[in-house]
């Protein structure tokens, strides 16, 4: 081998460990998705978002029938002023349901179920005070909060039934391996059901107007 060539030797195997690198590097890209997808990471993602937007809508339809509430009782206090302890009852358990949606760091599924059934309870004893006044039923504005109230309920039970069912799906994706050591790799953690903790109470929300409660 001559001189030349001899120098020349290390310059080439330097300058091809770039390109190396560079090969690596390019295969590495594209085998990053097959990984990602063998290991269960982008299902993860997928599965808490739309967990994450079910629970939104939740959220929306609460905040709504919190406000139909909030105008309803105005409603109902101009015919029944007196009853100023069942408005206070109401306007209390309206509050711990918009204090849970307005929760910082974000609202609590169980807690939101608490608090909604909470304000379901209070609005038994509104139904007995608009029996004692049936003019309310000829009032327009009533009729229409009524209404819209009944429609925002459905909502909240077909919401709710959206947003169990997908963090089944996605508690139980997690759970599996080898998503599971995917999930503790990367912080994701189980998600709460929209549920009521008290068993007994485990009904779907409603306001019936049509009877006082018995």
């Amino acid at each position: 081998m001559s001189p030349v060539q001899s120098l020349s030797a290390p310059v080439r195997a330097r300058s091809s460990a770039p390109s190396r690198l560079r090969a690596f590097a390019a295969r590495a890209a594209l085998l990053m998705p097959l990984l990602l997808s063998a290991c269960g990471y982008n299902s993860i993602q997928s599965y808490d978002e739309q967990a994450a937007q079910a629970k939104q809508n939740i959220d929306a339809q609460l905040q709504r029938r919190a406000d139909l509430i909030g105008n309803l009782v105005a409603t109902v206090k101009g015919f029944a002023q007196q009853e100023s302890d069942v408005f206070v009852g109401i306007a209390k358990a309206r509050a711990g349901l918009t204090g849970a949606l307005q929760k910082t760091g974000g609202s609590d599924p169980a807690e939101l179920a608490n608090a909604n059934q909470a304000l379901t309870s209070s609005l038994a004893r509104l139904n007995v005070v608009i029996e004692a006044y049936p003019q309310l039923k000829s009032d327009q504005g009533f009729l229409k909060l009524q209404d819209e109230l009944t429609g925002t309920e459905n909502r909240i039970a077909v919401a709710r039934t959206d947003y169990n069912a997908t963090v089944k799906t996605y508690n139980e994706y997690i759970r599996q391996f080898p998503q599971v050591l995917t999930a503790k790799a990367t912080g994701a953690k189980a998600r709460t059901y929209f549920e009521v903790t008290d068993a007994a109470a485990r009904v779907a929300p409603t306001v019936d107007f049509s009877k006082p409660k018995s």
